[in-house]
Order: C-alpha cells, then structure tokens, then sequence
C-alpha cells in the first residue's frame, strides 16, 4: 500500500540542515509536497492557502535560480538578497509569508497530532487564530474562516494519507517533526537579524 508520502519528491525528514542552514531546493521540493497536502483536505476553499504557498515558493526559486551560490541555504538567499544594492527583497518577503503558512500547517497538524479526538475542523481553526490570523484583513480572515469550516472530518482524511495505518503514523510524524524544526530554525534566525523589518 501507498501513503501521501510516497507521492511526494521529497519529505521535510530529507531536507539536508547544515552549518550554513537550510538546503533551499530540497526545502522548496518538500513545500511543493506540502501545497499538495491541502488536496487531500478536499476543498476548494483551501486554494487560498495553496495559490499563497505556491506564490511565495516561486520567489524563492527565482531567486536561487538567479544566484545560485549565493542562495544554496535559505539563510544564505536572505543574508545575500540583503546586501547594499539590492533594492528588493522579493524572496526574503515571499519566505517569511511561506513560513507563516507552515508553520499553521505544522500547528493545525501537531494538534491533531496530539489529541486523536479533536476533529481538523477545530484543530485547523485554533492553528489559525495563533498564527496567520494577526496578519490578515477581514476579507482573508473570512475567506479562511471558510476554509476551516470546510476540513473533513479527521478519520476521512486520515484515510485519504494512505495505508497502513501504522505506516502513515510514523511517516506523518518524521515529516511534521522536521518541518517545526526548519519552521523554528528560520524563525529564530528572521527574528535574530531583523530581516523582517518593513516587510
């Protein structure tokens, strides 16, 4: 049997973390599986949060295509793209919207994670409100506010991760394991170097 994660290019479990941080093409690989995650949720109404991801994931690769060895690790892209002379930063903003909406994905998950009976509806809303939700005017907040009203139920979804059972359990935890840690990684180093200011 097959589960979500063999029909992705890359789980968040084989993103390679060096020294210099974050390898940015696996990371980027790894975020296309997740944008293909809000399928299995079966609502249109999460197309917001895809288009979002989908928009900031290619910033970032524009800008590792352009400079190649200057971007090799998402630290590195937001350090260079930085530099005396660079009037944009087009990639650095597109990460930090991408690390928002992961890290709402990584919460919404980690909740359901944790307590088996909460329903994704209620776990995706209490993800919502501790992330995304300060960022957005009242027409997003409404337009997500449909969205988490439309989440299947939890077993429904579960199922749609694929089989068996077991396999899907430990598969799911390596990746949301190791998508905090790069989410937590890359907050700390935004929230380090001020990077995010007037962004």
């Amino acid at each position: 049997m097959t589960t979500y994660f063999d029909t992705v290019k890359k789980s968040y479990a084989d993103v390679p973390l060096t020294d210099e941080g974050v390898d940015t093409s696996a990371f980027l690989e790894a975020t296309e599986g997740l944008v293909k995650l809000f399928d299995l949720l079966g609502s249109s109404a999460f197309a917001i949060v895809q288009n979002d991801m989908r928009g900031n994931v290619k910033k970032i690769r524009d800008r590792l295509l352009a400079s190649p060895m200057e971007s090799n690790t998402l630290e590195r892209l937001v350090a260079n793209e930085g530099k005396p002379g660079e009037k944009k930063r087009v990639a650095t903003e597109g990460l930090m919207w991408l690390l928002r909406g992961l890290d709402f994905t990584a919460q919404a998950l980690r909740r359901s994670q944790t307590d088996k009976s909460e329903e994704l509806t209620v776990s995706f809303t209490k993800a919502y409100e501790g992330t995304l939700r300060k960022y957005h005017n009242f027409v997003v907040k409404g337009a997500f506010g449909l969205a988490m009203k439309a989440c299947p139920w939890r077993k429904d979804f579960y199922e749609k991760l694929g089989s068996p059972p077991e396999r899907v359990e430990s598969e799911l935890e390596a990746w949301l394991n190791a998508l905090e840690k790069i989410v937590s990684q890359l907050q700390g180093f935004y929230a380090q170097g001020n990077y995010d200011k007037g962004l």
